[in-house]
């Protein structure tokens, strides 16, 4: 009888384990440049980051906040950068222990990519890319307190 209370407890326990380290990535993060924080957070089972803080976040003329000019799409030129909503739509795979199946938007470019995203530490790896991971580019985000 022991056995099986042992076995049903192991078995409820690896569901809250592969939760907590989905949710690992929660927390704001401070890009490779220093010049902008994301806060990363779950919605449902997916996760989606988005733009907190701005090392500048007004337009030359010191007062309008800064716009997001480069989108390709011209109707969402003048929405804020300030919370919007850069990673989307992440899944937490627990076999390969990383964060696949999102997009990245890059407001400094206009352009959005595919991506994926691996904790090391307190070093948070995003692979930003068109087609396959291998063709694409990994920028280094760190844990902010």
């Amino acid at each position: 009888m022991k056995i099986y209370i042992a076995a049903l407890l192991l078995l409820l326990a690896v569901p809250g384990a592969a939760i907590a380290q989905a949710d690992a990535v929660n927390g704001v993060w401070l890009n490779e440049e220093k010049d902008a924080k994301v806060q990363v957070y779950r919605n449902g089972d997916k996760f989606f980051g988005k733009l907190i803080w701005m090392a500048h976040p007004l337009e030359d003329d010191g007062k309008t906040p800064r716009r997001d000019a480069k989108n390709t799409n011209s109707a969402l030129r003048s929405r804020p950068l300030l919370n919007l909503v850069i990673l989307t739509g992440f899944a937490y795979d627990a076999d390969d222990k990383e964060w696949e199946d999102g997009k990245i938007y890059d407001p400094k470019s206009g352009k959005t990519y595919s991506s994926k995203m691996k904790l090391k530490g307190n070093t948070l790896e995003i692979r930003g890319y068109v087609g396959a991971p291998m063709f694409g580019r990994t920028t280094s985000w760190t844990r902010s307190q």
